[in-house]
């Protein structure tokens, strides 16, 4: 396949104009379909505005209040997602230590190899000392020569390095987990446009691959296209899975290849990254036209996609989510617990900086929901053996209740209403 990647998305007319007909997804018999080349061709690229440099100085003025107040001299921030919230930088995790550290007192000091600091230097958003280390000297010295006292770490931080800090003298060593997190788990209008414009993409990509299907395909082609699609619109790929047929019922898929005909069910996994910020949707539908069994394993997941929303509210426990979602499917005859036939995982995730990050929506988080929260819904129905359908939308909190991103499946019969 020679996908286009010059072209971009957009809403200039109907992803189903041209191509042959086919008897296509669900819903589309008769109606003619594009292949994906033509679908590209549709798209053009998008955009948000990426975050301000003065909403990264307000997180680090939060952060320390938060350090103050629970006696930490310093914090800090490995080769991670949390130091590019902080400060804009991304940085990628290797043998060598590099990051940064945050102290009470204001000093923001960036630690790197010095053979890195040429390119550490063009990538700084934010202004700070840049301390420096030579391949045959000690860095957690040298961050220890930096900071005294109780130090918080970033619990990206692979242990390893962890424990050598923790060996030195003259410092107490702590976890920042909960301080970060704390401030993370609640998006700001910055972080939700992003992922309005990221999720409203990925949402129109998972349309042009339902539209474009037809007997035979193949799911690489089907994840080459994502990938492809991604691209043109503006976004980094991240990930993409496709399943068929049987393959449906495992969460994870299935380490081979497929090939789609008449009557599999369909189950694509994608997203993508726009300024740091991931996308992520899944859709479960037929190919041609559903069965009764396939029609009620479907309307059972979206009860329960339905019952974890409708239990989402400020202030109510990130495990009542899960929970409903659970009842919903023992009420079905699924179940109980994590048995399958039943949802045998967590029944969603945050997002954000991460494609799984906090709020984790299981069993016994006590974490109260609060508005600018965002995280996935997603109690996929499994039965080993014969099919899966998961049902992922994401979802935010505002002060008076959820809302989705872009809109969930009407029906199996109208995936994208």
């Amino acid at each position: 396949m020679a996908f286009r990647r010059d072209a971009g998305y957009g809403c200039r007319g109907d992803p189903r104009a041209g191509g042959a007909a086919s008897g296509g997804p669900a819903g589309t018999t008769g109606v003619s379909v594009t292949d994906y080349d033509t679908a590209l061709a549709a798209f053009t690229r998008v955009d948000a505005p990426a975050i301000p440099d003065a909403e990264f100085s307000g997180r680090i003025d939060t952060l320390r209040a938060a350090m103050r107040a629970q006696g930490i001299d310093a914090v800090w921030l490995d080769a991670s997602a949390s130091l590019t919230y902080y400060t804009g930088l991304s940085l990628g995790l290797s043998e060598r230590l590099h990051g940064a550290l945050i102290g009470a007192d204001g000093r923001l000091t960036y630690v790197t190899p010095n053979f890195e600091r040429p390119k550490l230097e063009t990538l700084i958003r934010l202004p700070g000392d840049i301390a420096v280390w030579e391949e045959d000297e000690d860095p957690f010295a040298l961050i220890a020569a930096q900071a005294q006292g109780r130090v918080a770490l970033d619990p990206a931080m692979p242990f390893g390095f962890a424990h050598r800090l923790m060996a030195l003298p003259g410092l107490a060593v702590v976890s920042a987990g909960e301080l970060i997190a704390t401030q993370r788990r609640i998006k700001s209008a910055a972080e939700l446009a992003i992922l309005q414009v990221a999720m409203e993409a990925s949402h129109a990509v998972q349309k042009a691959v339902h539209t474009g299907l037809r007997p035979g395909i193949g799911t690489r082609e089907v994840r080459d296209f994502i990938e492809a699609a991604h691209q043109t619109l503006g976004l980094t790929p991240v990930f993409a899975a496709v399943q068929f047929g049987e393959a449906t019922a495992y969460p994870h898929g299935v380490p081979y290849e497929q090939t789609l005909a008449d009557g599999d069910m369909v189950l694509v996994d994608l997203g993508g990254k726009l300024h740091g910020y991931h996308s992520d949707i899944t859709r479960t539908y037929i190919y041609g036209t559903p069965s009764a069994r396939q029609r009620h394993l479907w309307a059972c997941e979206q009860r329960a996609h339905q019952a974890g929303f409708n239990a989402a509210r400020p202030g109510v426990p990130c495990a009542a989510v899960d929970a409903a979602s659970r009842v919903s499917l023992l009420a079905d005859g699924f179940g109980p617990g994590y048995l399958v036939p039943g949802l045998p995982h967590r029944t969603g995730h945050g997002l954000g900086l991460e494609i799984h990050e906090e709020p984790w929506i299981v069993a016994g988080n006590q974490t109260p929901l609060a508005p600018g929260m965002c995280f996935s819904i997603e109690p996929m129905l499994c039965v080993y053996g014969e099919c899966g359908v998961r049902l992922e939308d994401i979802a935010y909190m505002t002060e008076t209740g959820p809302r989705w991103f872009v809109a969930p499946s009407d029906s199996i019969d109208r995936p994208f209403a």
